[in-house]
């Protein structure tokens, strides 16, 4: 749908400032609602999500359930199951038996979701946000020159891709693997490529290199600093964890505890799918029939140093068990080194404004608020360290936005669920 011109005067209910996954959802979510009137603004000028990591058969960690908005309203228009019943594709979908939507498939649904919202404008870069107490509006200002007011804040800006401090300022063509697919065919021409990570990413560029291996004549090395390729736990008890009674129990924990449990739980969101793991085995192992693979894969091993000179780069590495340095030399060099959280810039003059925790980053309230009312700006996803696992999971994406939109509201227009495991948490 095409956007009308912003009237000068105009104030909205609220106005979502990045259109990924989430923000699209609430998006979707907020459409039907007569009492709420909002915008969206992204910078791109389409919906993207991944597209760099479009590998063939890659699929979603979570099912078809956990879309824009079926958790939340399972009766919307705007549900996966539409999106295929429209497609002409729930049939074979439902023939096919996996839960699982491949990343493809789910960015197509996203991008039929988001042209059929009359809220969302592509092209829209946000350059400021400020505030006028008078009116007690935030002004989003953009690079067009464009205003737009409104009570409430919901930023959605997503988690750019993490460089490692060793990696910064590092020269040649490097790239992380968020532009993997783009650059595949100028890697697979090295004669030797270094893959830096151990999530679900890397294994998926590892499994889909190492498929074309004895094709192209390349030497491939997998190195991650953890102990082994751990698997992403998903039995159903520990799934309980995405869960509203998890969230209130984690939220009230001390922040050092909560930031205590974070980096133990990565395990939770970050590992690599089991049938990947294996699937990967089994390809090293018929490979392997016809002779030795020109292959590493090199655990515990910490990327402490890289330079990169005459076209090669040389990595310095840490084995962490053994305390012994080595290094690693490779033409071609992929960071699956995973999304971290910036505060945007265009945040500064309204930072006055906001809630920081003790080491710096916003301290999320429950409702998932970040401003010193505790009801004006909200944040989407970035909040591992107050709502744990929950904050980037897709399952809890309904979950949050049909919290903030009763927040908006000031009742709940989406039923949000209180009480679902049967585990207590809290003593």
């Amino acid at each position: 749908m095409t956007a009308r011109p912003e009237s000068p005067h105009r104030s909205h209910d609220f106005v979502g400032i990045g259109l990924g996954p989430f923000n699209l959802g609430l998006a979707c979510l907020t459409e039907p609602i007569a009492e709420l009137d909002g915008v969206f603004l992204e910078s791109k000028p389409d919906f993207e999500w991944h597209s760099g990591m479009f590998l063939e058969g890659a699929h979603l960690q979570t099912p078809f359930l956990s879309d824009l908005v079926t958790l939340a309203d399972p009766t919307s228009p705007y549900s996966f199951l539409n999106y295929l019943k429209e497609q002409g594709r729930l049939y074979p979908f439902y023939i096919r038996e996996n839960f699982y939507p491949l990343r493809v498939e789910y960015d197509a649904y996203c991008r039929w979701a988001a042209g059929r919202l009359s809220s969302v404008r592509f092209d829209t870069t946000v350059t400021e946000v400020t505030y006028e107490d008078e009116d007690e509006v935030y002004v989003v200002r953009t690079t067009a020159g464009e205003e737009f007011r409104a009570r409430h804040l919901i930023l959605g800006t997503g988690t750019p891709p993490h460089i490692p401090e060793a990696c910064r300022g590092l020269g040649g063509d490097f790239l992380h693997n968020s532009r993997y697919l783009r650059h595949k065919a100028e890697l697979q021409a090295k004669e030797s490529i270094t893959l830096v990570g151990g999530g679900q990413s890397a294994a998926e560029i590892y499994h889909d290199l190492l498929g074309e291996i004895d094709v192209h004549g390349y030497r491939l090395n997998w190195v991650t600093r953890s102990p082994r390729f751990f698997p992403l736990e998903y039995t159903k008890l520990t799934l309980e964890m995405t869960s509203p009674e998890y969230v209130d129990y984690f939220h009230a924990l001390p922040e050092a505890t909560r930031y205590r449990l974070t980096d133990r739980q990565k395990g939770l969101f970050k590992g690599i799918d089991g049938d990947l793991i294996n699937d990967i085995f089994d390809l090293l192992y018929q490979k392997s029939l016809a002779g030795p693979l020109p292959t590493r894969l090199l655990t515990n091993s910490s990327l402490t140093s890289a330079r990169h000179d005459n076209g090669t780069y040389t990595l310095g590495l840490r084995q962490e068990e053994q305390e012994k340095d080595y290094e690693l030399r490779s033409e071609g060099l992929i960071l699956a080194t995973g999304y971290r959280y910036s505060e945007p810039e265009f945040l500064k003059p309204v930072r006055d404004r906001l809630r920081y925790d003790a080491h710096g980053n916003f301290d999320v309230a429950r409702n998932y608020a970040i401003d010193t009312t505790g009801r004006g700006v909200f944040l989407q996803n970035a909040g591992v360290h107050t709502h744990s696992i929950t904050s980037p999971d897709l399952g809890m994406g309904a979950y949050r936005n049909s919290y903030i939109i009763r927040e908006l509201l000031g009742s709940a227009y989406y039923p949000v669920e209180k009480t679902i495991a049967f585990q207590e948490f809290a003593a």
